[in-house]
């Protein structure tokens, strides 16, 4: 096998070549290189160079001048990056090196700006400020589909829906309910972001690559410019440098966040997917998020719903992949950890895409209300309100439980419906079924006597359509 040969010099590679008497492989530099992926940082790592520079400069290690001059050689690579000009080089590793190099080819004092820090301690802060940034992100996208839920409950009001167990028909509900059910959920993934973000807000800047540094640094500076604040504006630092470099629990934090938040999706579009099949009916999901078929013409394919379903699968991956790439590592950086950034960027967009279709599809879904009615009048829908009906009337509930089995068991066997079982065949099943039992078979009855906190009955289901409203600001939108 022919030897690797070194593309660069030990003086080229400003960051460590200093200790080399020769330049990596050319293998080892596309083997190791982050920038391909890490340069989306580039906005929160020109910020930390900002702040850092800025503080140099408070404790006299740069003079005032030279700070300006880095500011203003930032602010131009900045320009250059959102315009798509700025030239990424795999040969100096990351984004950190890269910014750095550019800016020390047209600012001669950003040869200073490395001063007191380690890019341990920087990427570190960079990350957490893209943690800030993607947890409102994702915050905000998540209120926006919990809204589109509310307004979609209150265009279905008055509509039933059978509720199922295991698949199986098991009790009327309000289509309200079920899509408020969804807004509770979405509302916990709403308070991990923010548990995240809060996480996220302290500042590990200073903490160098391990021990800190000897020069007359102000951390509190440094954070406090970067927003590293609480809600009273206290400044937030790291209180061990060790901890500071090393610890990857937000990046888990935030990509567990991701995974339940893909969870609960998933289980919107599997409920989704059925309840647009013919057997259900019960929805039709807008064209613009489903797709045909290749051979079969008369197809119609819940597709935005299924890759929802089949992504929250890649994000649980996502988390997976970091628990196991930190558990084994001790104190403190070690390279694999270059291999987080990957999962938690893929969380974040995926998890971003997945909030917008569903947003998209729900927008668009059309209730189909007579399939609704149908399938909500099977009177067994109604089975535990009878078993409710004995229990008012002294039976206890085992019994009564047992009762109503066994009514069920005659309707199968005289092929009816549980009330048209005859009177005569019902007592002989149960004494209690006195004349009386058949009122239970009414849906109104059965929807207004589920009043209780957190029921499916009309008045408590408005109060919570009405919470919400306030909660998510609808009305004041309106």
């Amino acid at each position: 096998m022919a030897k690797a040969k070194s593309q660069l010099s030990p003086a080229a590679q400003a960051t460590w070549g200093g200790r080399f008497s020769t330049g990596p492989a050319e293998l080892m530099l596309r083997f190791s290189e982050s920038v391909s992926f890490d340069k989306r940082l580039a906005p929160f790592d020109i910020a930390v160079n900002k702040a850092h520079s800025a503080m140099l400069a408070h404790v006299g290690l740069l003079t005032p001048p030279e700070r300006d001059a880095i500011h203003r050689g930032l602010d131009e690579i900045a320009a250059e990056i959102a315009a798509g000009k700025f030239v990424w080089e795999t040969k100096f590793e990351d984004v950190h090196m890269n910014i750095e190099q550019a800016l020390t080819k047209r600012v001669p004092a950003a040869a200073r700006l490395h001063t007191a820090r380690s890019r341990n301690d920087q990427v570190a802060t960079d990350v957490r400020l893209f943690f800030r940034y993607a947890c409102e992100a994702l915050m905000t996208r998540v209120r926006h589909l919990q809204a589109n839920f509310v307004q979609l409950a209150e265009a279905n009001a008055d509509v039933l829906v059978p509720g199922y167990t295991h698949l199986q028909r098991a009790q009327p509900v309000s289509l309200m309910h079920h899509l408020l059910a969804y807004v509770e959920m979405l509302d916990r993934d709403a308070g991990r972001f923010a548990e995240v973000r809060a996480h996220a807000n302290v500042c590990p800047l200073g903490a160098g690559a391990i021990a800190g540094t000897t020069l007359p640094i102000d951390r509190e500076y440094t954070a406090r410019a970067l927003g590293f604040v609480d809600e009273r504006g206290r400044v937030r630092v790291t209180t061990n440098s060790m901890d500071a470099v090393a610890d990857r629990d937000v990046f888990i934090e935030f990509a567990s966040a991701c995974a339940l938040a893909g969870v609960h999706l998933s289980r919107l579009a599997e409920d989704m997917i059925l309840w647009s099949s013919a057997e259900f009916g019960f929805v039709d999901l807008s064209d613009a998020f489903c797709t045909g078929s290749s051979l079969m013409p008369q197809k119609r394919n819940p597709d935005a719903m299924e890759l929802i379903r089949g992504k929250a699968a890649r994000l649980q991956g996502n988390l997976q992949t970091l628990l196991t790439m930190v558990k084994g590592l001790p104190l403190t950086y070690n390279r694999d950890l270059q291999e987080d950034k990957v999962p938690a960027f893929d969380s974040f967009d995926q998890l971003a895409l997945c909030l917008e279709v569903a947003d998209g599809a729900m927008g668009g879904l059309r209730v189909k209300r007579a399939r609704c009615v149908a399938a909500v009048a099977d009177p067994a829908l109604l089975a535990t309100d009878l078993a409710d009906w004995l229990v008012l009337r002294g039976v206890p509930f085992r019994e009564a439980h047992h009762a109503v089995g066994g009514l069920v068991a005659a309707a199968e066997k005289l092929g009816c419906v549980l009330p048209d079982v005859p009177q005569a065949e019902a007592v002989k099943v149960h004494p209690g079924f006195k004349e009386g039992w058949r009122e239970v078979f009414d849906l109104d009855r059965a929807m207004t006597r589920r009043g209780g906190i957190g029921m499916p009955g009309p008045t408590r289901v408005k109060a919570e359509l009405r919470r919400w409203r306030k909660k998510l600001g609808l009305d004041r939108k309106a």
